[in-house]
This record gives C-alpha cells, structure tokens and sequence, in this order.
C-alpha cells in the first residue's frame, strides 16, 4: 500500500522525479480484498492546458476558496467542541446542531430515519455523489494546474465499503510550491463543493422560470403517483390537481406537507392535553347539514368515560350551532353530553361529504358564513377522534375528457363558487392517520402546460436530482474540512503548521498528530450523537 499523501497527492510515487507537463502512457489498476481502484489519465491534457492558459484568474479564484476553507475549518473544530462540551456536560447543551447535520444528510432524512430508501432515492444519490466528487477533484487539478503542477492521474477507489476518489500529483513539486501555493490547492476541492452548493440553490431558485414554457408553477399540486395500497388509491389518478386541504387552499407540494403536519400536530397536542383528557374536540372548521333522515337512522354515540366509541366505518360527528370561531372552537364533547347524549351520532363519511355545508369557513359570494340549514336539517361537525382525522380533499381532474376545454378555466369558478364544487371539481373525505396521508401521495409543484404523460415528472425529477445534489457537495465540503485522517483538512492542517516557524519540525508532527487524533475522536463521537439522535 502506497503512502498516506500518494492516495491524494502522490508522495513517494515512482514518477516523482519526472518533469513537468507530466505523460502517463500506462497505469496500473490496483485489486485487494479490501480495496480497489480504477486510474485514469484522459483529462490530464485538458485540465493542465486550461489552467495554465487561465492560471491569473485562478489563482484569484482559489485564494477568494483559500479564506473560505480556513473559516470552514475553523468552525467545524469549534462545532465539534461545543458539542463535545455539551456531551460531557460542561454546560446545558442541546441536540440542535445535531439535528442540524442531521437535516443535511442528502436530503432524505426522513427516509433514511426510517431505513427505508426508495430505489429513484438511491439512484438520486449515486448520481448526486459522482457529480460532486468530480467537482471536488477537478477543484483540486484545476488549483494544481494554475501553479504549473499536472495532475498523474485521477482515480476512484472502494475501501473496504467506502467508496471515495482522488487526483494524485507530484509530490517534490507540491513541496517546492510556498504554503499560500500549496493551500489553495489543498482548498480547492472544499471550496468547489461549496460553490456547487450555490450554484443547485441558485438553480432550484431559477426553475420555476426556466420551465415556466412548459410547465405552471404554483397553482396546484399534480399527482404524479398513488400506490396501490395507499387508501387514497380509487380516489387520486395520476394528473389530478389538490385544490385543498380541510378547506386551506393548495399551492404547491411544501403547502401540502405543512398543512398535513399541522393538522397532524393539532390533533396530537389536543389529545395530549390534560384540559381535554382524551376527549374529542368538534372540528369547528366545517360541519355539514344533516338531514334529520339520516339522524333517525343512524347510531347514536355511547360514550364510555371520557372517550367515544363508533364502529370502523362510521365517524362521529356532533351537534354544532353556527357559532364564530373563537366560540366554536371551544365547543367540546362536556358541552354536548350537558345537553344530551343524542347530540352525537355515528355517521358513514361517504354519506356526510355529500351534504350541504354549514359553519365557519363555508362562505358565500358575499363573504357571509353559511351558518343556517334547511327546517329538516341540523349541522353537524365532525369530531376529532384519537388517531383519526376528518381531512376534506377537493381536487380537480383536467385531463377527464368532459374538462380538456374547461381545464385553464376552472379556478376562477372554484374560488367564486358557493357550494365549492363545478362539473371539474370533486371533493372526497379522508379518515384515517395523517401520516399516513402524508406519505400517501407523490406530489409535484408543476403542471404541464398540455395534458401529455411524457414529461409530467421531469420537473420532480430535476428538483430532487438538485435538492439531493446540494446536500450531498455540502456534505462532502464539511467532512472534508474535519481534522481527521486521509481527507483534506489533514493537508490543509499540516501546511498550516509550517507557518508557526518556532516550531521544530519533529514537534510540528507531533503537534499534527495529536490534533488529527483528537479530531478524528470527537468526528466519531459526533456521528455517533448523529446516528442516536436520528434513530
């Protein structure tokens, strides 16, 4: 095995005594039990000849890279002792910026908290990783081709399970460099993967725009897929449009899972309170005008003790006076049961989401509540049930042949209508587990300007491709300026040292050693944090 600096920058190669621009006509493809490598010498002429043709201007570039990847460095030594200061206690400490690398972990957190990764999510990620690393590698040629040094190879390489890449140079021309030389060359890979960072926000910024011939953006969410076991499936087809959620309007995708969580985190908090005590609270959102029929027929609600109890395929809906909302919000199972156990009744959904609607948030062309029914009717409002919802869903099916003509047409009817529903929109009820209908649908911002199946999830498939590339360059930018062994802040640190001229050489490597141990001791505690807090 070669030493440590030829896996990146080629110390002790056989070809250090060769002069530059460097020719490799053959290289030797190394196979272990343990490792393996490919080495490739292709871009060698090309990286070489750009920078030296562009040298001034990048090494202008690299130095703005040089202050940025000290300050990175600096900060990750600081993050990794502050968290070691809190997991020993030297101060009240928090998981905060646990969870904050947490978040940045490719941008599938939830999915990989989980253990479950689709395989798109994995094919994102291995694209994702090839693009940033030969980002960062290029970084480091480009820097060592504007100081006149040509790169001997590039190479990628499994370890064991790790897979990772490297640019290998000459190592008596990166000795004879000065240090601000060698720095910026040691920096370039860290600063390119911040760059990238940039440049994917940036475009994520940008698409709406880039894409706005082809697609809209922003006016509702499309569905892209329904799996066959979701309990949405039957009710959603591809190309629908979520116009809203529980009656919130629905703009895009990250609408729909902040609505979803916060209806989520109001039943839970709710049912977690002790003022309520496991009782139900009327959902004051809506209710609907129950015909009295349908009362006389249906199962009048037992309570026992404080919970309510109605068979699977039927919900409970209670007796809710058209009140506003600060009243009607307060309205509660002890209110009903002190005027009768027959204002509550178990009803079938299906039967109920029919129903004219009645109480806040049903609104009128004139902005009035619709707060009367008809003699025969009675409005009722459905309960929140531990681990159930009442969710409505209104949505939209322009691609049925009865709305093709009617299909750029059919908001402005929807947002004036009274009743809320037109020949084009239909609206269903979800009871179940929110999470559940969260994780039920796949979603995306951008309807295509015509109705076609071919291209209707490219817009998805680009947002996931950047959002993932993002995280990943960001990622691989922050451990590559960790103190530890064999990545780049290794490099960056030893050249750092020779800067402190008290210091003898034999006490810069002691120095050194002990500031990648202790580095590499606090990374493994905190990706150990990492991975207890995600699980």
């Amino acid at each position: 095995m070669e030493g440590r600096r030829i896996r990146r920058f080629g110390r002790g190669s056989q070809s250090s005594q060769t002069l530059l621009p460097l020719r490799l006509t053959r290289l030797t493809n190394a196979v272990s039990c343990w490792y393996c490598d490919f080495k490739t010498s292709v871009l060698n002429e090309p990286l070489y000849r750009y920078g030296r043709r562009h040298s001034r201007c990048l090494r202008v570039w690299f130095s703005v890279g040089l202050g940025f990847s000290l300050t990175a460095l600096l900060g990750v030594i600081l993050i990794l002792l502050w968290e070691f200061g809190g997991a020993i206690h030297l101060y009240k400490g928090n998981d905060g910026m646990i969870s904050l690398f947490n978040g940045s972990l490719f941008g599938f957190s939830s999915s990989i908290s989980g253990l479950i990764m689709s395989l798109p999510d994995i094919g994102y990620i291995f694209l994702s990783s090839i693009l940033s690393v030969f980002i960062h590698e290029v970084g480091h040629a480009l820097a060592a081709a504007s100081e006149g040094i040509q790169m001997e190879y590039i190479a990628v390489f499994l370890a064991v399970l790790f897979p990772g890449a490297l640019v290998a140079l000459n190592e008596e021309c990166l000795q004879a460099l000065p240090r601000n030389a060698a720095l910026r060359i040691y920096c370039a890979g860290i600063w390119h993967n911040a760059t990238f960072c940039v440049v994917c926000a940036l475009v994520l910024f940008l698409l709406p725009s880039i894409l706005d011939p082809f697609y809209i953006h922003g006016e509702s969410p499309m569905v892209l897929y329904v799996s066959p076991m979701s309990p949405l499936f039957g009710y959603l087809s591809p190309h629908d449009l979520i116009i809203s959620l529980d009656g919130t309007r629905i703009h895009n995708v990250q609408q729909w899972k902040e609505k979803v969580a916060l209806l989520n985190w109001q039943l839970e908090n709710l049912h977690n309170s002790g003022e309520y005590k496991g009782l139900t609270k009327i959902n004051g959102r809506i209710g609907y005008c129950v015909p009295s029929y349908l009362i006389r027929n249906s199962m009048q609600l037992q309570l026992e003790g404080n919970y309510t109890s109605c068979p699977d395929e039927l919900f409970a809906l209670a007796a809710s006076p058209c009140l506003n909302p600060a009243v009607l919000d307060n309205v509660s199972i002890e209110d009903n049961r002190a005027r009768g156990s027959e204002s509550i009744y178990c009803l079938n959904p299906m039967d109920v989401i029919k129903l004219r609607k009645c109480g806040d948030g049903v609104r009128t062309l004139s902005d009035q509540r619709r707060c009367s029914c008809l003699e025969e009717e009675y409005c009722f409002a459905p309960v929140q049930m531990p681990g159930l919802a009442w969710v409505e869903i209104t949505y939209s099916r322009p691609a049925s042949p009865g709305c093709r003509k009617l299909a750029r047409n059919w908001l402005p009817r929807y947002e004036n209508s009274v009743s809320g529903e037109t020949s084009c929109v239909s609206s269903f009820t979800f009871v179940g587990d929110l999470i559940t209908l969260g994780h039920a649908l796949h979603l995306t911002s951008y309807e295509p300007r015509w109705l076609m199946d071919v291209g209707a999830s490219l817009p998805n498939m680009l947002e996931k491709l950047f959002i993932c590339a993002f995280h990943v360059s960001l990622s691989l930018a922050l451990l590559n300026s960790l103190p530890v062994y064999f990545l780049d802040g290794e490099c960056i640190l030893e050249v750092i040292l020779q800067y402190f001229n008290f210091l003898r050489p034999r006490a810069r490597r002691k120095v050194l050693q002990w500031v990648l141990v202790g580095g590499t001791i606090l990374s493994i505690h905190t990706f150990l944090r990492m991975l207890i807090v995600k699980f």
